[in-house]
């Protein structure tokens, strides 16, 4: 694939014009220099077309930071918002996937953690924040600013409460503007996911939704509900993992 053959590719997966595509595939190219090994840079730069090299080039070594930090390198690189940066990087991925022969684009994978399977081609369709917190908003009686407050609440503590690797596949199926509250929940995981009995929970809920306790019980069913519906199997995954009297966490509202 040459060059301009690659811009193309991005506008139309972006829907950008050529400019737009330029510059979402430099900003993309050079945070992802950042997050892989100039070693894994080096075999991109010879199976890219040669325009691509200045974004590409490095020596520094890998640094280690997920996709949230990706999408913030790379909406500073285009002095845009991380919504955008979030459909360019999306787009330069789906390029690179069709330009780079298959083994070498499933190295390039291996390179990333799971939570940037949001932005690989082939993804499933994910939820826009504004549907999300609407339909929470709908089942629990709340209107916008309210539901965006519980679903903040319940992703946080949820992220608390299971294991690190299942917040961050949550994290590869949810929209950017949601993935704030399950880095919070994150930082205070152990790894396992941190011990708390459904009571406990509701608790936490309430504290961070600042309601009382009956109103964080349907604000996280309502949550848990739309986030079920929404992420299915990743949603299955952890709450299997969970003790069987968690279910009443997401029992319809």
């Amino acid at each position: 694939m040459d060059y301009e053959r690659f811009l193309t590719v991005v506008g139309a997966a972006g829907g950008l014009d050529r400019d737009g595509a330029e510059r979402a595939t430099t900003a993309t190219l050079a945070t992802l220099a950042e997050r892989i090994s100039p070693e894994k840079s080096g075999d991109l730069l010879a199976a890219l077309p040669p325009e691509l090299g200045s974004a590409l080039r490095t020596e520094s070594p890998a640094e280690r930071f997920d996709v949230d930090e990706f999408l913030r390198r790379v909406a500073g690189r285009e002095q845009g918002d991380p919504v955008t940066a979030e459909r360019d990087a999306g787009a330069v991925f789906e390029a690179l996937s069709q330009a780079l022969p298959e083994p070498e684009y499933a190295g390039l994978v291996r390179h990333l953690t799971r939570d940037f399977a949001y932005l690989q081609p082939g993804r499933p369709e994910i939820v826009p924040e504004v549907e999300f917190v609407a339909k929470v908003a709908g089942l629990a009686g709340l209107d916008t600013d309210a539901g965006r407050r519980a679903v903040d609440a319940v992703l946080e503590t949820l992220a608390e409460r299971v294991a690190a690797g299942e917040v961050n596949d949550l994290v590869g199926r949810l929209p950017a503007a949601l993935h704030e509250p399950l880095r919070r929940g994150r930082s205070h995981n152990p790894g396992p996911g941190r011990r708390m009995s459904p009571e406990e929970f509701v608790i936490r809920v309430a504290e961070r939704d600042g309601v009382p306790l009956e109103q964080a019980l349907t604000h996280t069913r309502a949550v848990c509900v739309v986030l079920r519906e929404s992420v299915r199997e990743e949603f299955f995954d952890a709450s299997m993992r969970l003790p069987a009297d968690h279910a009443v966490l997401w029992q319809s509202p």
